[in-house]
Order: structure tokens, then sequence, then C-alpha cells
């Protein structure tokens, strides 16, 4: 029997990046708010999982207006984010249960991973490891220490992506540990347990939408992804 899946969408920041009064999450990518181009990836999978969406509680109607505005019918379970990524992933957490469920944890802002990068992670947290999607990096790598700049071998680099994805009883422990400033994501999190981490091939479409040039990148992207 196939483990439960579940996908936890956080979309809980503020966005200031961004230059706008909208929210990225809300901002329209080819006619549909990206935050629901994010979810439709899940909603559209063989296997469905069950999704949990982590939003300011401020912004909780606006997305409900959206959903009528576009007839995006879902049961999706909402719950209010926290004043850092690490709080809001805890509380989504929250209503998963502590078992070897699969949870699937992802940003709102990234609407263009590919079906096969998300089964990828998912199968590899069947597996029991968790699985951390990346991709190399194309430019020149250098590290900067005290004014100066060393180069450094780019094969060593990863680009980290999400959904981070885990056994749902592996997640929520790690997430009972006090916050720290060095948490970025979830694989950092976990890392600081001690968890192994696993990678497996991300797609580079899989862009986070934080500046407007990435919302414009994004468009071209999507574009080009509807004519493969």
């Amino acid at each position: 029997m196939q483990p439960k899946r579940f996908a936890l969408v956080v979309a809980a920041g503020s966005g200031l990046r961004m230059g706008s009064d909208t929210p990225k999450q809300f901002m329209e990518l080819d006619g549909l708010p990206v935050l629901m181009r994010t979810i439709s990836v899940f909603l559209t999978l063989r296997d469905i999982p069950e999704v949990v969406l982590v939003l300011p509680e401020a912004q909780i109607t606006t997305w409900q207006r959206l959903c009528k505005k576009h007839h995006f019918e879902t049961n999706l379970q909402i719950v209010p984010g926290g004043s850092t990524r690490f709080e809001s992933v805890k509380n989504g957490l929250e209503l998963l249960p502590a078992d070897d469920s699969l949870v699937a944890i992802h940003d709102g802002v990234r609407p263009l991973v590919t079906h096969e990068v998300v089964e990828r992670c998912y199968a590899m947290a069947a597996r029991g490891v968790c699985a951390i999607p990346v991709v190399n990096p194309v430019e020149s790598v250098m590290i900067a220490s005290g004014g100066k700049f060393t180069p450094f071998p780019r094969n060593n680099v990863l680009l980290v992506q999400t959904p981070q994805t885990f056994r749902s009883a592996t997640i929520k422990q790690c997430y009972n540990q006090p916050y720290s400033e060095l948490f970025t994501d979830d694989a950092s999190v976990a890392a600081a347990c001690g968890v192994e981490l696993h990678t497996v091939e991300g797609n580079r479409e899989n862009i986070k939408i934080t500046t407007p040039a990435d919302l414009l990148t994004a468009r071209v992207l999507l574009q080009a992804m509807k004519t493969d």
C-alpha cells in the first residue's frame, strides 16, 4: 500500500522585493495568479496529494476572492503563516499526521516545477529518505572572504529547489527544534537534526518568483514549456 501524500504549499512571505502592492503569489502569470498555477501542478498529478496552503492571515480573504473570480475550486486546507518561513512551515505541519505519510513542501511562488520532478521527489521519499531537487549552476562560482575572491569548482555547487519531500514524522520532528537564522529551507532544518539528505534532478524552469524580472522570465518559460 502506497503511503498517503501531502503537499504543503508555503506562500506566507511579504514579497517586498517585488515592489508592488500586490503580493507576488497573487500576481498573474498567463491569466492566473502565480499561486494557483503552483497548486495546479499538484492537483494535476495522477495520484493527487492532499494540499495544505499556508498564507498570511491578512491574505486569506483575498485568496478566497480570487478563487471565486477564477473558478478555482479545491478542497485544500488553509493555515495562517507565521513571522518566518520556519514558523509558517511548522504551522502547516501541525495538520499532518506524525507517520509515514509523504509531505512535499513547496514554495508557493515556484509555479513551473514539472510533474516529473514532483514524482521523483515523492518516489525518493517513499524509500525512506529525504528528497531535495537540485540543479547545477551554469555560471562561474567564486568564494568571497575578507575582500578576496577565490574561484570555486561549480560542479561542487548545487542550486536547491523545492518541493523538498520527507516522511511526515521525520520533518515534523525536525521542526520541533529551536529556530535558527541558518534555516533558509526545509533541507537546512532537516540537516541540523542530522537527517541525511538525498538529491534528485530538478528542472531549470523551476525558478522562485521574487522580483519583477523573475515574473518576466516565468512568462517566457511558461510559453516555452507549453510548446514542448
